[in-house]
């Protein structure tokens, strides 16, 4: 399949596949996620695959290699989304690992490695507020307490992941072999501006950014609006607001650093009632984990201060972390010779979003394809990509099996 037409087509119609009826919201285990598994399996038994969905939820398609016995390239992306989600981001990395694979199947070619192609089940991390489920159970670096997290709605990730036809108890059966691992090549949009401003429509990355997710919580007490002085009051919905102008400060002052709240909640919610208790959101970044450690320290620090000043009390707690990741010389490599022949240049440039590759790099080498995006825009409705990126991006994924195929026979004389 070498129509980007219809790549952008299978795209747009995964994206009609939602949680909510007015944006697009794909969480893990959720029976939008059970719909959009369905229809990519048949892309993949389509191009000639055999397809499973382990234990966690994660899909994927088996392409055998010329030998039975072959080690395995890794293609793929994930198919969760964030709340009121653009649709390229994961689904448009799993569509052109599938169209890679298709085109190999068309013309009856096997190479001397077999591919496959993996569809992640949780990247966004939106449900339980950890990310990478899918793949690091893939890796086997899934973590089992994780399976004791409540959702919104009290649901444990265990009961959703039993409910949703995968098996709690097996995780573990999901870590495939390292051993058997030639690498992992993900296939994504920048999410940035970079590309866009150097007029180009594909990079590659050299390392992806390390993240902490952390919960906040400031407990003050409630009172009357009208009747309690400014001087007598413990109102934690200011501590938080204190709190998020810390981070801000502290990363824009920080090279490379990012500090986002993108959740707060304040209690008791009224409108003439002091909030009383406040819980928000902090996600850290930076490509040095060192440099996010000590802004996390700092930040934690600072949060327990304005609990004091304000006699409150506070809880601060990480709830996900990920190391920062340095991208496969040799895969990027080979990435950067298939754009040369399609783009005067080749860019590389980091990752300051996550990626599933992150955790695949922690047992085997691990690479990623860029593709322009509008504006660096995603994580929300107006997320672009044009086709002619993607039929480039297509065109380097192919040429760059080729090269794979060709270097992997050089080395092991098949």
């Amino acid at each position: 399949m070498n129509d980007p037409k219809e790549i952008m087509r299978r795209v747009n119609a995964l994206a009609k596949i939602s949680e909510e009826a007015d944006r697009l919201t794909r969480t893990f285990t959720s029976p939008a996620m059970r719909q959009a598994n369905q229809l990519a399996a048949g892309w993949l038994r389509q191009a000639g695959m055999k397809v499973r969905r382990d234990a966690i939820g994660n899909l994927i398609g088996h392409y055998a290699g010329e030998n039975p016995r072959s080690k395995i390239l890794l293609l793929g992306s994930h198919l969760d989304t964030v709340r009121d989600a653009g649709k390229f981001d994961g689904p448009l990395g799993v569509v052109l690992a599938i169209a890679c694979v298709e085109n190999l199947h068309r013309r009856k070619i096997r190479l001397p490695f077999a591919i496959e192609v993996v569809a992640f089940a949780d990247e966004e991390g939106v449900r339980y507020q950890t990310a990478y489920l899918g793949s690091k159970a893939f890796a086997g670096c899934f973590d089992p307490k994780d399976l004791r997290r409540k959702d919104a709605g009290g649901i444990s990730m265990a009961s959703a992941i039993e409910n949703f036809g995968g098996d709690a108890a097996k995780i573990k059966s999901a870590a495939t072999d390292p051993k058997q691992l030639i690498g992992y090549v993900e296939a994504h949009i920048e999410q940035g501006p970079v590309l866009e401003e150097k007029n180009l429509a594909l990079g590659t990355v050299t390392a992806i950014a390390g993240q902490t997710r952390a919960k906040i919580i400031f407990k003050g007490r409630a009172g009357h609006a009208g009747t309690t002085p400014m001087d007598l009051r413990k109102d934690a919905l200011c501590a938080a607001a204190e709190l998020i102008m810390a981070a801000e400060n502290l990363a824009r002052k920080t090279d490379g650093l990012v500090a986002t709240v993108g959740q707060i909640h304040a209690g008791p919610g009224a409108v003439n009632v002091i909030p009383g208790e406040a819980h928000l959101s902090l996600d850290v970044r930076h490509v040095k984990d060192s440099t996010r450690h000590a802004a996390l320290q700092r930040l934690g620090q600072t949060a327990l201060k304005i609990a004091r000043k304000r006699g409150l009390k506070s809880h601060f707690e990480i709830v996900h972390e990920a190391s920062s990741v340095a991208c496969s010389t040799t895969l990027s490599g080979l990435l950067g010779k298939a754009i040369l022949r399609r783009q005067k240049k080749w860019l590389q440039l980091p990752s300051g979003a996550g990626h599933d590759a992150a955790v695949m790099a922690k047992i085997c080498p691990a690479a990623m394809l860029f593709i322009r995006c509008k504006e660096g825009v995603s994580h929300h409705p107006s997320e672009s990509v044009k086709a002619a990126d993607v039929k480039l991006a297509l065109g380097v994924m192919n040429d760059f099996l080729q090269m794979a195929a060709e270097k992997y026979r050089q080395i092991h004389g098949v």
